[in-house]
């Protein structure tokens, strides 16, 4: 539409300058004229071509400023266009003596030159200056202004909001998770995850009674602590049977992710392309590696099932499996690593008393 109007603009003003061209001719060749009004449309015609082709140029042109204005990042356009402004306006202020200026009349046209150029000196210093600190500019105005910018011209993504299931509720870790600061944006608590875990509070089980209650005492506490983070959702999904299908519909329908430590759930919120945060995948990706000659400091609970073994545990559960140590049940002791095994059960460590390490 914009296009068409362009060029209509162009074309009904050449039009109209060819139509009134004829007045500016002598009168005596306006006297010999014999049709003077089918000249003026005569001259209208060939001024309207005219004006076609410029209003096609000048429509070519404009469409051309336009792609390049979309894609340059919006804190450009702002920060330049108030460089522009100030560089006009400290021209203004500075040029306005030299009208004051008694200058001769046959030298008049200095004021307007020195106008002209003044304000686009200072018009184009004032971009330059909008290019180099535009950025610290706004940061200074607002500190979070860059990054909304950024995440509004699709430079930066968004920080996803996230959902918690109930078995991630019980397990405690998440708020331990939170404290650390590595988790962002808003934590969704749907109404129905609410509504399961009263249940199980309500639950004449002790098993889940004891579960019910500890996840609403740890969600009690996360929303004092981060109010503004943890949020509870109003959805309740009352045409889906399980909780599990009323997750995976809300993370679909909002775009978020599930934070969860529940394997199948996992599962089968991967199959419908829904991100998932696994907590279990996060404790097991962030375990120490320790590589043979690391030293341990372990206690030896047990004894091992060979003769000489004896068996101690990471904090994280892993069996640290001792050589020389079956006769060092209870005591602390650093021990080397020798080797580490990845089973089916979990990770195990092989690992030597100093002394054996001594002799060998």
């Amino acid at each position: 539409m914009i296009d068409i109007i362009i060029i209509s603009i162009f074309v009904l003003a050449f039009a109209g300058v060819g139509f009134d061209l004829i007045e500016i001719l002598p009168d005596d060749i306006q006297n010999q004229i014999s049709n003077i009004q089918a000249l003026r449309w005569l001259a209208a015609g060939f001024a309207s071509i005219i004006g076609l082709a410029l209003g096609l140029v000048a429509q070519t042109t404009y469409r051309r400023l336009e792609q390049r204005i979309r894609k340059t990042p919006i804190e450009v356009i702002i920060t330049r266009a108030i460089g522009l402004v100030i560089g006009l306006l400290l021209a203004n202020l500075m040029l306005a003596p030299i009208f004051l200026l008694p200058i001769p009349g046959n030298f008049s046209f200095i004021k307007p030159m020195m106008a002209i150029l003044g304000s686009v000196m200072f018009a184009v210093l004032g971009v330059s200056l909008a290019d180099a600190h535009g950025r610290t500019f706004l940061r200074l105005i607002n500190p979070n202004s860059i990054e909304s910018m950024l995440v509004a011209e699709g430079t930066l993504k968004p920080v996803a909001t996230k959902i918690l299931d109930t078995s991630c509720i019980i397990d405690g870790r998440i708020q331990q998770l939170l404290a650390t600061g590595f988790l962002e944006g808003q934590i969704l608590i749907p109404q129905f995850i609410l509504n399961e875990l009263q249940q199980l509070a309500d639950a004449t089980n002790d098993q889940k009674r004891v579960r019910g209650r500890r996840g609403l005492d740890i969600l009690n506490q996360m929303q004092e602590t981060y109010p503004d983070t943890i949020v509870i959702h109003p959805e309740i999904y009352e045409d889906v049977t399980t909780v599990d299908a009323k997750l995976l519909h809300l993370a679909h329908d909002i775009n978020a992710m599930l934070i969860t430590n529940d394997f199948n759930l996992s599962k089968v919120a991967s199959l419908q392309k829904i991100e998932i945060l696994n907590v279990n995948d996060l404790a097991q990706a962030v375990r120490p590696i320790y590589l043979p000659g690391d030293y341990i400091d372990l206690k030896i609970l047990k004894h091992g099932k060979e003769p000489s073994q004896g068996i101690g545990y990471l904090e994280d559960g892993t069996m640290v499996v001792v050589e020389e140590a079956n006769g060092r049940v209870g005591e602390e002791m650093r021990v080397i690593v020798t080797s580490a095994l990845q089973t089916s059960a979990g990770r195990m460590i092989f690992a030597k008393t100093n002394a054996s390490a001594v002799a060998s």
